[in-house]
This record gives structure tokens, C-alpha cells and sequence, in this order.
């Protein structure tokens, strides 16, 4: 049976089911301040978006500062990433019973915890440590989703839903800036200052404006399937930034390679057995689903790899032979074209209505991305060359993050998109984490043995690989999006799956 979009006349896809309108749909939550929930919700989604970026820009200056390598003070960025792809379908099982309200408070509370410690000028053990409890709220988001969906009218949650989706895009862009503007004005941990008073804020607004979830049943929380794909995360993540220092054939590498592999095959087959799995992994055999969260992951990877490139690069100063030599400040600032790109192109996506198709968009989202590499390849001797590069990246990501979830909810049933989005989510930080992971490891394997800075080939042959992953992506998102795959939603309709779905999570019981 199919359904029809009213306000765009798109065909709806049968894995879309329509809203009985013989259902009594509960009313939503009481709010006590309507107008500001909205607000507080996307202050959650951008105080990730500061949180996580507060370790690229700085990672120069936390290698000098603590006297670590390069390399070591790439973790104070990827450990984020690592932390929140585990904290992600962690926090959304807690959250999908009647304790949603106290999760958030209480994934605030890790931030507000992490950002004290990273502030204390107290060694790089206690940075890093500070860091993974940061990296708890990257959480936070799909909770603030979930809150728009049952608060919130179905024509008002869909547009909360879409301004959430691009908070984390555009929030890079602001994290940035702020963070070297502390840094470069009032040293190393006043960025970190700064997230504490934010989340402190956050924390407050979220206890006065978030209501309580509707009550339903709490779902057994998949302890197992959480401590297996933490160590397998772990473990990949450790062998790809050590093999460069342990030796790539080296027998403790070779091992905790093997270990990773055997980990995570295990979280899959778990999650597969499991009657209420952390993450759904069964989904992905649509399709659609599969290349929605292949391109989420390979577009993570790249993206950050191309971040932690140019915060090192244009840092480096001149006597290397290349790099500028730019400040903290000027760091931050050439990535606010990447996040204004991303915004505006999310937002462009879906004023396309029909026309919007994953089919047309995704290819384009890689082109973009592809082209902000080469570019990085090509005209990386001067800072608008860099500046431009950005922006053809943020177009690319923009592009991609709009699509996406149109995959996602035209391929499972509705009962299971949450399950479905935190999955997504979970890939994308995998990206993320492993993309910074990456950075350090090619560029490591161009520093010569007692040189503080690897040599100008180093950010080429990282970004070729980022260009090859880029080209893959897009090629495969050409073939399984036009060969055997049924219809699918335009972005639009998608949206108006969002409702479709809201709906049905409020009439459950």
C-alpha cells in the first residue's frame, strides 16, 4: 500500500507506512515554555559541535604545551570521537523509556565533568581523560531529536528535526573560531573554560524548558553489545595511530589488529542474536540503508581526515618549507566556510522538494567532497586556496547529510527508525574518529626519524587517500541507488516521515 505526500504529491514508499487516522494519538507533553524548547534543543546540538571541535584546532599547541608528538596529541580529538560512537546507542536505549530528561542531564553533567578536567593545566593523561568524558555528550543530539519528535507538533518537528540534523555541521564553524580566539587571548585551557560555562548553562536550561518523555516501557539495556564494540573501537583506533611507532608487522600490532576484528565481529553477531541489540545491525541489509551508512562513515572519514590536515598545515610555519605559520585564530577562521557551506546546501537540498532524489544527490555530495581534496592537492600554497577548498567541502557534506536520513526512513519499517538513526549516527562518529586517527598516522609515516614536522609529501599522500575514499563512495552510491533498489523519497518526503513517524511513537503505549 502507498501513500501520498499531500503537500508535495510524492509517492510515498511502501516501507513509509501512513498514520492510522482511527489512532488516538496521546497528547504531547506539557511544556512549560514552548517558545524556548526549540532553542535549548539546538544549544544541545551546537554544544557538541563546540565540544567535539575543540581538540583540532589545538593539537599543535597541546603537543608543545605537554611536550607530546603530534601523533599522541591527535588523541585528545579522535578519543572524542571514540567515546561518542559507544555513548551514542548507549544513551539513546536509556533514553527511549521515561528517563530521557535525567540521560541528558546527566550526559551534561560528563561534559561539564570533562571539560573541568581537560581546563586544569594538570598533564596530557589528565587532557585526554577530560576529552573522553566530552565525548559522552556527542550523545546528545539523537536525544534532543527524540524530545522534538514527542513535543512537538508534527509540522514544528520537522523542522526542529532538520535544523538538529545540520547543527553538528554547522557548529564546526563556530567551535573553530571560538576556540582560537580563547586560545590565542587567554592561553591553551580557556577553551576548555568556555565549554564548562556552556554546558553549566545548557544543564540549567535543559532542567527549567525540556519536559519529561511520555511514559513507555524501558528497554533492557544491551550491556555486552556495548563493552564489545567499545574495545573493538579501541582497538582499531590504537592499531591504525600506533603502527606507525610499534612497526606495521610487528607482532603486538598484528595482534591488537586481529583483536579489533575479532571485537567488533562479535559485537555484530551479537547484536544480530540479541533480542533488544544496542544497535539494530540487521537494518542495514536494505539497501538503501547500506549506502546511506557507508557514504555517512567514508564522508566522516574524509571530512575530518581533511580538518585535522588543514589545522596542522596552515599552523606549520614557513621554515618546513610550506604551511603559514597562522595563528589559532586564523586556524578557526578558514573553517567557517566549510560550516556556512554545509548549512546553506542542507537547507538548499530541501527547498528542492521532488527533485532532491538520494539518487541524484548522493554521487553530487562526493563529487563536492572530492573536489575540496583536490583542491587541497592542488592550491594549497595560499589561503584563500584553502578558504575555497573548505567550502567546496562543507557543500559536499551539506549535500550528504541532507539525503541520508531520506535512505534511512524510506528503508525500515517506522517502528525501527530510531534504532535505524542511531545506528547512522554510530557510523558517522566511527568515521570521524577513524579520519583523525588516519591524519596522524600518514603524516607520522612522512616524519623523518627525529624531525619534529613531516614533510610537505605527507598532506599529499593524505589527501590522495582521502580522494580515493571520496571516489569509491561516490561510484558505489552511483550503483546501489540506481540498480535494484526500489523507489525512494525525496528529501521532502522524508520529512514529512519524520511527522509520519512522531506520530506513531506517540500513540505507542
Amino acid at each position: 500500500m502507498t501513500s501520498v505526500d499531500d503537500m508535495n504529491g510524492i509517492t510515498l514508499s511502501p516501507s513509509i507506512p501512513a498514520p492510522a487516522s482511527t489512532t488516538a494519538v496521546p497528547a504531547a507533553p506539557l511544556l512549560r515554555h514552548p517558545r524556548a524548547l526549540v532553542p535549548v534543543l539546538v544549544s544541545l546540538g551546537m554544544l557538541v559541535a563546540v565540544v567535539s571541535s575543540l581538540g583540532a584546532p589545538l593539537i599543535p599547541t597541546i603537543a608543545a604545551a605537554d611536550h607530546v608528538a603530534l601523533s599522541s596529541a591527535q588523541w585528545a580529538l579522535t578519543v572524542t570521537m571514540l567515546v561518542g560512537a559507544v555513548a551514542t546507542p548507549v544513551m539513546g536505549r536509556l533514553g527511549d523509556g521515561p528517563h530521557r530528561k535525567h540521560v541528558v542531564l546527566a550526559g551534561l553533567g560528563a561534559v561539564m565533568a570533562g571539560s573541568l578536567l581537560a581546563a586544569l593545566p594538570l598533564g596530557f593523561p589528565c587532557l585526554l581523560a577530560g576529552r573522553a568524558l566530552q565525548g559522552v555528550g556527542m550523545g546528545l543530539v539523537p536525544l534532543a531529536i527524540a524530545t522534538a519528535r514527542d513535543a512537538l507538533p508534527p509540522h514544528k518537528a520537522r523542522a526542529a528535526v532538520a535544523t538538529l540534523s545540520l547543527t553538528t555541521a554547522a557548529g564546526v564553524g563556530l567551535g573553530y573560531p571560538v576556540t582560537g580566539l580563547f586560545a590565542e587571548y587567554l592561553g591553551m585551557y580557556a577553551g576548555f573554560w568556555f565549554a564548562l560555562a556552556t554546558a553549566a548553562a545548557a544543564f540549567v536550561a535543559t532542567l527549567i524548558v525540556v519536559p519529561a518523555p511520555p511514559h513507555r516501557p524501558t528497554t533492557p539495556m544491551d550491556v555486552p553489545g556495548a563493552l564489545l564494540l567499545a574495545a573493538g573501537m579501541a582497538a582499531l583506533l590504537l592499531s591504525l595511530a600506533e603502527g606507525e611507532r610499534w612497526g606495521w608487522s610487528s607482532p603486538p600490532l598484528l595482534a591488537l589488529a586481529v583483536a579489533a576484528v575479532l571485537l567488533l565481529a562479535g559485537w555484530v553477531l551479537h547484536s544480530l542474536r540479541s533480542t533488544h541489540p544496542l544497535v539494530r545491525v540487521s537494518l542495514v541489509k536494505d539497501r538503501g540503508v547500506l549506502v546511506a551508512n557507508l557514504t555517512t562513515m567514508v564522508g566522516g572519514v574524509g571530512t575530518y581526515l581533511l580538518i585535522a590536515l588543514v589545522t596542522r598545515y596552515v599552523q606549520t610555519p614557513g621554515s618546513a618549507g610550506y604551511g603559514f605559520g597562522a595563528s589559532i585564530v586564523v586556524t578557526g577562521l578558514l573553517l567557517v566556510p566549510f560550516s556556512a557551506a554545509s548549512l546553506l546546501t542542507g537547507r538548499l537540498v530541501r527547498a528542492l522538494g521532488a527533485a532532491a532524489t538520494p539518487a541524484r544527490m548522493l554521487p553530487l555530495g562526493c563529487l563536492l567532497s572530492l573536489a575540496g581534496l583536490v583542491c587541497f592537492l592542488l592550491a594549497r600554497s595560499s589561503l584563500w586556496g584553502i578558504g575555497v577548498m573548505m567550502a567546496l567541502a562543507g557543500l559536499g557534506v551539506g549535500v550528504t547529510f541532507a539525503v541520508t536520513p531520506g535512505l534511512i526512513v524510506g528503508g525500515v519499517p517506522v517502528a525501527e527508525t530510531g534504532s535505524a538513526m542511531s545506528f547512522n549516527q554510530v557510523v558517522k562518529y566511527i568515521g570521524y574518529s577513524t579520519g583523525s586517527a588516519l591524519s596522524a598516522v600518514v603524516l607520522q609515516a612522512h616524519t623523518a626519524p627525529g624531525a619534529a614536522l613531516p614533510t610537505n609529501d605527507g598532506y599529499r599522500s593524505a589527501g590522495l587517500v582521502g580522494c580515493a575514499a571520496f571516489l569509491v563512495t561516490g561510484v558505489l552510491a552511483l550503483v546501489l541507488t540506481r540498480v535494484g533498489v526500489r523507489p525512494r523519497p525525496s528529501v521532502v518526503a522524508a520529512g514529512q516521515a519524520v511527522a509520519v513517524e512522531a506520530d506513531a511513537e506517540a500513540s505507542r503505549p
